[in-house]
């Protein structure tokens, strides 16, 4: 890999990074709130709450696999 390609994917890494920061920040004002899709688990008792995040997680790892392919075939 020469240093034009590791420049490319870096800035491509800020890039994403940086729109990952602004849909957190933004979260809030979304009409979807990512960590409470329907699909993520929570279970409320009496002084105790278990919160799986099922949905999330899978969207995540889809959204991160196809950023590292597009990465990976340039």
């Amino acid at each position: 890999m020469d240093l034009r390609e590791l420049g490319r994917s870096l800035i491509l890494v800020g890039v994403v990074i940086a729109a990952l920061g602004a849909l957190l920040a933004l979260g809030s004002k979304l009409p979807w709130r990512i960590g409470r899709l329907p699909g993520d688990f929570v279970i409320r008792r009496d002084g105790f709450t278990f919160y799986f995040p099922l949905v999330t997680s899978i969207l995540l790892s889809l959204v991160l696999t196809l950023i590292l392919a597009l990465i990976r075939r340039r």
